[in-house]
């Protein structure tokens, strides 16, 4: 007897459906035809794969897809070489030349748009809904936009130049969109790049080195070296990379800051997120819970984005809790091939196993963990979606990055409570807010610890709109406009000379005088402050007579300034017109003791430049209050119905280290625009004209500058300078002094990842507007904070 099909009323009622496998003839057929291990692409042409190989499984069933060479270091400086060798034409080409090779990339992209998806879905495990309808329209998006940067570059970036070879090293869970992230705003620039992609998923990487053959990308343009972490390591060490863009894990993002410090390598962080996703009260809650599954069960939860803390009013908490129970129960785990399951397999076993391990120490640590009673297949690397309750705020799996399909509950009181809830994290890459009330979730978005805020939406992504976190989720911005600078540098920044000058013997003693000796102190949360070790030293003027004494810090007096500009919260809130008002008031104050200023620097300098350099730094005083209230963020328009507003936000703590040049000058123009963007400093002065801060500080007695907002420190630089370096309190650290001190900054600053500016020894000329003051001084006092918001026609 023949099998009584279910009528449609019945499909509606049980939500069952039959198998829709997505044909994979043409992937099978590729995958035989490279049954031979797979070798590296290096300058245009494949090499002879290695006797050291690497097997792709499928993480549905294990079953080897194919196999690839690990790179050895002979491979690395191939690669490095051939990249180089292609620079120097590359990098002058014409924006048109270059924006022709993106979009030829981009259009190979769109006829392989079935293809590519299906071969990601093989290698990675996330459902063939996911590869085909987000993943591979992404890649092509942004070589599509990034060809149109190439096009305007030079007209758009005045002054920038590309950086060299490129070093991308990408991770597993999204292995095409990362190398498009990667690969398409470095060739835009001008720049030549060897891309590493991850062990575990290599082959997107491999087929699109055969689109770029059929695109024309000129020999040595884009190189890609397959291998595991030992690869990495050596294109990360290898001289001849300019850059290194990495995204991964944060404990070996931190490894890489160590690796690459005092090297010269600018470096692109974007690392891991215990993102939270917060519903209030009046929010649609079907509309909430439906985001919520893409925002955690999205990739079965291998996203460094994923909305892993559900941050819940108390009011509905059960209420969503109840509906997200509901909604896993109808789940489909399964063939990822399939296009009518929810979710697929995580990459590989040991993923699964960690995941494993970090949820059973949850519940050791009190949580409650629930699963959906729904079928899940025992073959592969297959993990339920699992929903953890009754957690505390310190419980591993709210503190820790578990990257898969786990979602912790945490409910809150009110908005404060969330708030503080949300930013209890070292992470800080995004963030979900969901209400109905605009004002409430702008409200929400603008306290956000985070790079991305969505509102009443999640996991959107565009070319057009940076990407990157805040703390410990790293630094620097994927895509947008901000994106391009991670991939150029300011012509002509560094001049020749040192930024630091010799150091004196001690001076004479002063001579017997009828004037009271006056020892200057430091100045911290707007009161002057003695040394905690109440020591000082004598400063010499240009000559090596006495100048006067001055308080020498200890890692006392740096903490304290720290909290001091901790507590100094209000400043970030000013508004740009308060700013500016204040720096005038510094201005005009600074105008009124300008012969005072020029006197002193004449004597201690001996540059003769005294009037000329007070000038300089009134005028400078100027610029960044003009910028303070007009360093505005952008909206852009990304192809979905959303709106992006990208905002520009203060740092927070930043630590100054001022260099001996124009001692006056080089210390306002480092202040002036950190505190214009709304940040708090800690500052170092020149350590052979220390006296000139003591000078200012009176300026900040007497201009309204909020206690805490600028904090002066004076003493011995590099040992104030390791303190500020190692402090988890500051947020960033911009030092100009020696090459062996901005190699100390970069290392130390790993602990808490802290973004950095230094100057490698080098001088700059101050006097210079186009690299004395502007927007890249703005730039590096401030992150983008990308916030989307829907709308509907």
């Amino acid at each position: 007897m023949s099998k009584i099909q279910p009528s449609v009323a019945d499909i509606f009622e049980t939500m069952e459906y039959g198998p829709a496998p997505e044909e994979q003839n043409r992937v099978r057929d590729w995958l035989k035809a490279h049954a031979a291990p797979f070798g590296q692409f290096i300058g245009g042409e494949w090499t002879k794969a290695s006797k050291q190989t690497i097997e792709a499984k499928n993480p549905a069933n294990g079953e080897v897809l194919a196999r690839f060479s690990i790179a050895s270091d002979s491979d690395v400086n191939a690669a490095v070489e051939a990249a180089s060798a292609a620079f120097p034409k590359w990098s002058r080409s014409s924006g048109f030349e270059r924006a022709k090779v993106l979009y030829a990339l981009a259009r190979l992209v769109q006829k392989n748009s079935r293809f590519l998806a299906v071969l990601e879905t093989l290698d990675n495990g996330k459902p063939i809904r996911e590869t085909r309808d987000i993943d591979v329209p992404l890649v092509a998006r942004h070589f599509y936009h990034h060809a149109g940067w190439a096009q305007l570059m030079e007209r758009e970036l005045p002054g920038h130049a590309p950086l060299g070879v490129v070093g991308s090293i990408i991770p597993w869970n999204f292995p095409l969109l990362m190398l498009a992230w990667k690969i398409a705003p470095a060739i835009a620039m001008g720049n030549t790049v060897v891309l590493k992609p991850a062990e575990f998923t290599s082959l997107t990487a491999l087929y699109f080195a055969e689109l770029c053959q059929e695109a024309g990308v000129p020999p040595g343009v884009i190189n890609i070296i397959t291998g595991a972490g030992e690869t990495g390591a050596a294109l990360v060490k290898h001289p001849g990379v300019a850059k290194i863009a990495f995204t991964g894990s944060t404990e070996v993002g931190r490894i890489i800051r160590e690796q690459t410090a005092g090297s010269g390598k600018k470096l692109t962080l974007e690392l891991g997120g215990k993102s939270a996703f917060i519903v209030f009260e009046d929010a649609d809650l079907d509309g909430a819970v439906e985001g919520l599954i893409d925002a955690i069960w999205f990739n079965q939860g291998q996203v460094c984005c994923a909305g892993s803390r559900l941050l819940v009013e108390e009011g509905v908490a059960q209420t969503i809790v109840d509906k997200i129970k509901r909604r896993l129960s109808t789940f489909r785990i399964g063939d990822p091939l399939d296009k009518a399951i929810d979710m697929g397999a995580l990459v590989d076993p040991v993923q699964r196993q960690r995941v494993d391990a970090l949820v059973r120490q949850g519940e050791a640590q009190g949580a409650t963990v629930w699963r959906p009673d729904i079928p899940c297949p025992t073959e592969g690397c297959f993990y339920p979606p699992t929903l953890l309750t009754d957690v505390g705020p310190a419980n591993i799996a709210v503190t820790d990055e578990i990257f898969g399909p786990v979602l912790s509950v945490l409910p809150f009181k009110h908005l404060a409570d969330a708030i503080a809830l949300a930013n209890n994290s070292r992470y800080g890459l995004s963030a979900t807010v969901w209400s109905q009330d605009v004002n409430r979730a702008l409200e929400t978005a603008a306290q956000m610890k985070a790079g991305v805020v969505w509102i009443n939406c999640t996991n959107q992504f565009d070319a057009a709109a940076g990407f990157g976190g805040y703390r410990e989720s790293g630094f620097g911005r994927e895509g947008g406009r901000e994106g391009l600078f991670e991939y150029v540098k300011v012509d002509g920044e560094w001049t020749k000379g040192e930024a630091v000058l010799p150091r004196v013997a001690e001076p004479p003693a002063p001579e017997a005088t009828d004037f009271i000796d006056r020892t200057a102190k430091h100045y911290i949360g707007g009161k002057q402050a003695r040394a905690d070790n109440g020591g000082s030293f004598a400063v010499a003027t240009h000559d090596g007579r006495f100048a006067g004494r001055i308080a020498s810090g200890n890692r006392k007096d740096i903490r304290d300034a720290v909290e001091a500009a901790t507590n100094a919260t209000g400043w970030a809130g000013a508004t740009g017109h308060a700013k500016a008002q204040i720096l005038y008031y510094l201005a005009e104050n600074l105008s009124q003791r300008a012969d005072d200023f020029a006197r002193h620097l004449n004597d201690w300098t001996g540059a003769g430049e005294g009037k000329k350099e007070v000038a300089a730094s009134i005028e400078r005083l100027f610029a960044y209050a003009a910028w303070a209230d007009k360093y505005d963020g952008q909206v852009h328009a990304p192809p979905a119905r959303n709106i992006v507003i990208a905002m520009n936000e203060p740092i927070g703590v930043l630590g100054v280290v001022c260099p001996d040049q124009a001692p006056l000058l080089s210390f306002v123009s480092l202040v002036a625009p950190a505190i214009s963007m709304g940040n708090r400093v800690v500052v170092v002065p020149s350590e052979r004209h220390p006296l000139i801060a003591a000078d200012f500080y009176q300026l900040l007695e007497t201009s309204d500058v909020p206690g805490g907002v600028v904090n002066i420190v004076t003493g011995m630089r590099d040992e104030l300078t390791d303190t500020l370096a190692k402090h988890d309190g500051v947020d960033a650290l911009w030092y100009f002094g020696s090459s062996a001190g901005a190699t100390a900054v970069e290392k130390l600053s790993s602990g808490n990842l802290k973004r950095t500016w230094v100057n490698y020894g080098k001088a700059r000329d101050w006097y210079s507007r186009e690299h004395g003051e502007g927007r890249q001084f703005l730039r590096e006092a401030s992150q983008v904070k990308n916030v989307w918001a829907p709308y509907w026609e």
